[in-house]
């Protein structure tokens, strides 16, 4: 999965095994990957690099009220993107690739990936969740939102 996800390249992927019940979400986002957005998203998004995290029968837990709207995408839906609501701050807890038990709490944009994985684990993927009339091509997100939307950033 590892190997999956960063020849993709993505910072997440998850994985509900068929037949056993283990669920598994990867995840890692790199200086890299981090380094191909504008600097002004960096910090609205509250973007910072992270190891690999490999989960194993993740539960996701919110640890505040505080959200944000922001573009999301997908390798699900690749060349895609649409504004998303996801809590800014998280706990994750489940086992590590050794079977160890880990508590991973996690705030701004790995927050985000963490929700995204583990919707992905319950079936749900982001276009699920969208805001609607945001649904657009990843080359059109400095299109302006249509009227109605919620304004981009934290609540």
């Amino acid at each position: 999965m590892v190997l999956a996800m960063r020849k993709a390249p993505g910072v997440g992927l998850a994985a509900p095994q068929i037949g056993i019940p283990l669920r598994i979400i990867v995840s890692e986002d790199t200086k890299e990957y981090i380094s191909y957005a504008p600097k002004e998203d960096i910090k609205a998004q509250d973007r910072r690099p992270f190891d690999l995290l490999v989960i194993i029968n993740p539960k996701l837990k919110k640890k505040s009220n505080r959200t944000a709207f922001f573009f999301e995408g997908c390798l699900s839906v690749d060349g895609f993107r649409a504004v998303v609501e996801r809590y800014l701050d998280v706990e994750v807890e489940g086992f590590d690739r050794y079977g160890q038990p880990i508590s991973i709490v996690a705030s701004g944009w790995q927050a985000r990936i963490l929700q995204h994985e583990c919707d992905h684990l319950e079936g749900t993927l982001y276009v699920d969740k969208m805001v609607p009339r945001t649904f657009r091509f990843a080359e059109n997100l400095d299109l302006p939102l249509a009227e109605g939307c919620p304004k981009l950033g934290p609540r």
